[in-house]
């Protein structure tokens, strides 16, 4: 045999190797589908409560679109579809005057909105449950449950009694977002008029160290930077921002700037990039859709404040949608929602990053319209290099740790306080 007959064989028998080697690559929708599968996937803010208060109508066990103005984002059905495992449902209470009536009111409110949650979940048990805990969300994801969880959006409902701190506890809170878009008793929002305490009002800082204490995770979103300086300062947990994006690439007091985003890190907590428009990137709107808006801002607000008669809701809702459909919103996409989660990160580190997508409460976008969407977020990842083991960080990984963090410090605390109580001595004579 010649030496070109054996470079031919060996050239065959190099190429027959290759091919018995090799398996077909799987496409971007098949990784999509496994790995979305197999991580736990948490969305930390979800305004579904609000809106049922608001549309007692509503039914959360049918499937509805986010194309019908009353259909939401949020159902049980399309977070089954959407792979998510688990949900921080807000309760969220709109801000009125700070008077012990309003304060009452507010609590009554939030109370409504937790009972609605409990009751969705009863009427639905073969499919959701509440979970308290970072140990039920997983434990229910290996039995195909739905874990809802609940935080509450503003501090406002605690008024200014540090008992309402347990109570909501007790309820089954497990964040706070210390403020809301005004400023409350606890200290000073990042969207009000201007500062009135100065960060963290003095009853303030008392609720922030009485969560520490109950294994509350510490929500700075919406807050104001000196508030968020003072909770940083302050805080023995790491904190959460339950709902916000990057303010280097969305100049909005809403988000948060890099040197928020390292203190954060540094503090061990965690960034839920959130998915609302006004947060990722600035739009511009056609002045006929601004106007006919304008003309809804007086039923609005009577709305938010539940002043309005169910068949008055569903009227507005109507002229909502026909807005919608003559005059488009112009919104942001996905991939520059996933911009941010780069910018994330990059500055923090992929330790520190999440989703909190604020659906039901203004959240969406091009691409990812509601729950049953979430997969694209996974897509979109992979699409730039993101491994398993970092989306599996990014979808839950990263707020179960801070969680189960805030909950060994409460433990510690609570035993430091029951180690350091004065012993009561019996003297005999």
């Amino acid at each position: 045999m010649n030496d070109l007959s054996k470079i031919s064989i060996l050239l065959i028998s190099m190429m027959v190797a290759s091919l018995s080697g090799c398996r077909p690559q799987k496409s971007l929708s098949e990784r999509t589908a496994q790995i979305h599968n197999r991580v736990l996937t948490v969305d930390t803010h979800i305004d579904w409560p609000i809106k049922q208060f608001l549309n007692p109508d509503f039914d959360p066990s049918v499937r509805h679109t986010p194309e019908q103005f009353d259909g939401g984002q949020w159902d049980l059905i399309r977070m089954q579809e959407g792979g998510l495992d688990a949900v921080f449902m807000s309760i969220f209470t709109p801000q009125k005057k700070r008077t012990k009536q309003g304060h009452a009111q507010a609590q009554e409110i939030a109370l409504k909105q937790i009972e609605l949650t409990k009751k969705m979940v009863a009427d639905n048990s073969d499919t959701a449950a509440i979970a308290l805990t970072p140990e039920d969300a997983y434990r229910l994801e290996k039995t195909g449950k739905r874990a809802i969880f609940m935080g509450m959006e503003n501090g406002y409902p605690i008024a200014r009694d540090l008992n309402n701190v347990k109570l909501f506890f007790d309820w089954g809170i497990r964040y706070i977002t210390i403020t809301h878009s005004k400023n409350n008793e606890l200290g000073d929002s990042s969207t009000d008029q201007q500062p009135e305490w100065g960060g963290l009002s003095p009853f303030g800082f008392e609720v922030v160290q009485e969560m520490n204490r109950l294994g509350i995770m510490v929500d700075i979103s919406h807050v104001h930077d000196e508030t968020f300086w003072d909770i940083i300062k302050l805080t023995k947990a790491p904190v959460i921002a339950s709902h916000s994006s990057a303010r280097a690439l969305q100049n909005v007091p809403r988000n948060l700037s890099d040197e928020m985003l390292q203190a954060i890190a540094k503090n061990g907590g965690v960034v839920q990039v959130c998915l609302l428009d006004d947060f990722i990137k600035e739009m511009e709107q056609t002045p006929e859709r601004e106007a006919a808006l304008k003309q809804l801002k007086e039923e609005s607000s009577a709305w938010s404040n539940g002043k309005l008669n169910p068949e008055a809701v569903k009227k507005l809702q109507a002229k909502y949608q026909e807005i919608n459909a003559k005059y488009p919103k112009n919104r942001p996409n996905l991939t520059e929602a996933i911009d941010h989660v780069d910018h994330l990160v990059q500055v923090m580190g992929i330790e520190h990053v999440g989703i909190g997508s604020d659906f039901d409460g203004g959240g969406g976008l091009v691409g990812i319209e509601d729950v049953s969407q979430m997969p694209n977020i996974t897509t979109e990842l992979l699409a730039r290099g993101y491994t398993e083991d970092e989306i599996r960080q990014l979808w839950g990984g990263n707020l179960m740790r801070v969680f189960n963090e805030v909950i060994l410090v409460a433990t510690q605390l609570q035993k430091s306080s029951q180690a350091n109580k004065p012993t009561k001595v019996t003297v005999n004579f």
